[in-house]
């Protein structure tokens, strides 16, 4: 049996002073993503957030909207699969969303993958107006309406957060039950919801600690909720996001994240092609199928160095 090859997807840069300096604005976001296609790269991924706030920082960070950068993006690549990492399910109704994802794919030609979570960066949700409560609460109930109106084209649902009375889904895109979902989380509630249904799951660097030793026991808890709820492990595909950079850089805004893990001490991978190439399959290894590479910075020139590890990879990965 052949093994399925590892996939390498890229984080854009969306966030003022993230990944990049200053702000980076449609053309050059575009150029990035172009230039990613053309390399090798085999996804392009977006984050869902509206202001974001790094530890010890008085002021929130501006962020390019999802969706709508989303949408360019599909208009303007050509092959390239484009996901979210991942969608805060609470900025938007889960019906809509679903239409929103259907015709996304529609214009991508079947290239999306809906990346979902419940979110947790409190900042954004006060400044716009959103709930914070009962997150996973209210991700359960939206997670029925979009997986019942992706998949079946229909549903009628009511519940205490969200509903979707008699509610259709048409026209539909290219793939009768729509775009695989993708749910980033490890905790107990989410991973339930997850193999209950998603068709595939991440996990970021900072839930990792950006090691591939890590993996061994989140596997362990993927597949102990997928037996939990009666469904095969080996069905529900498994991604990780990779942090790659200058352990050296005195910003260092990976251990500064917003997250609820404390001060992280993360350690980006770096070195010669041969080497991180190596490390990656060491993630294929232990049962991830694609990557989400996050580059810092996320530049021309960065993209360009990266794909001599995409050459490296696709070379050993020759029979």
């Amino acid at each position: 049996m052949v093994e399925p090859r590892l996939k390498i997807g890229l984080m854009l840069p969306q966030t003022e002073g993230l990944r990049q300096k200053g702000m980076a604005g449609w053309a050059e976001i575009k150029e990035l993503a172009l230039l990613a296609e053309d390399v090798g790269f085999d996804s392009l991924w977006v984050v869902d957030h509206f202001l974001y706030q790094l530890l010890g920082e008085e002021r929130g960070r501006g962020v390019w909207e999802c969706w709508s950068l989303l949408s360019a993006l599909a208009a303007t690549t050509r092959k390239v699969e484009l996901g979210t990492l991942v969608l805060g399910m609470g900025f938007r109704n889960p019906a809509l969303l679903a239409k929103m994802a259907d015709t996304v794919d529609e214009i991508s030609d079947g290239r999306l993958i809906l990346g979902l979570g419940a979110g947790y960066h409190e900042r954004e949700y006060r400044a716009f107006g959103y709930p914070f409560d009962h997150r996973v609460g209210r991700f359960a109930e939206a997670i029925r309406i979009v997986h019942g109106l992706l998949r079946e084209g229909r549903i009628d649902f009511a519940g205490q957060y969200y509903e979707a009375r008699d509610c259709e889904l048409r026209p539909r895109g290219p793939r009768p039950k729509g775009p695989p979902i993708l749910i980033g989380s490890i905790g107990p509630r989410m991973l339930d919801l997850a193999a209950r249904y998603a068709d595939g799951w991440n996990a970021y660097y900072d839930d990792t600690r950006n090691s591939v030793e890590s993996i061994p026991r989140l596997r362990g808890l993927v597949d102990a909720a997928c037996r939990a709820a009666g469904r095969d492990p080996a069905t529900l595909t498994r991604t990780i996001t990779v942090l790659a950079g200058d352990e050296a850089n005195p910003d260092a805004s990976w251990n500064r994240l917003p997250t609820a893990y404390g001060r992280l001490e993360l350690k980006p991978l770096s070195g010669p092609p041969e080497d991180v190439a190596a490390e990656l399959t060491r993630y294929a290894g232990e049962g991830i199928s694609h990557i989400q590479m996050s580059l810092d910075p996320t530049t021309p020139e960065t993209i360009a160095a990266f794909a001599r590890v995409l050459d490296c990879l696709r070379h050993a990965e020759r029979p």
